[in-house]
């Protein structure tokens, strides 16, 4: 394991020993790839996704270049939108160890204005 991915996974289960999603207020995921971003929104006393969003219908829909900011925020709104859906509102946020910058940031932003509480 490289020297970054050991730093990376041990932020990783440090956030999550603190973070836990319930029935009442579900943890929302977030996992970036340098190509794709990802996010669910999960139960973890039952270990079931609620709700899940990612950008690879995105790209397939969208013909123009559109930067990597821009896919992060429609999946924020399409993952809020879904969770509204689901009678969703409040949610604990686990960034699993990314820095909450860039990416990461854009997507929860546009949860937060689509109406997620967290």
């Amino acid at each position: 394991m490289k020297k970054n991915q050991s730093k990376k996974l041990r932020k990783k289960i440090r956030i999550r020993a603190k973070i836990f999603g319930s029935a009442k207020r579900p943890r929302l995921a977030v996992f970036r790839s340098n190509q794709h971003i990802f996010a669910q929104i999960i139960n973890d006393e039952l270990g079931q996704t609620l709700v899940a969003a990612s950008d690879l219908d995105i790209k397939k829909t969208k013909t123009s270049p559109i930067t990597k900011q821009e896919i992060a925020k429609i999946v924020g709104q399409k993952l809020a939108k879904k969770a509204k859906e689901a009678k969703i509102s409040k949610v604990v946020f686990d960034r699993g160890g990314f820095k909450f910058h860039g990416r990461v940031k854009a997507l929860a932003e546009e949860a937060r204005k689509a109406g997620l509480i967290f």
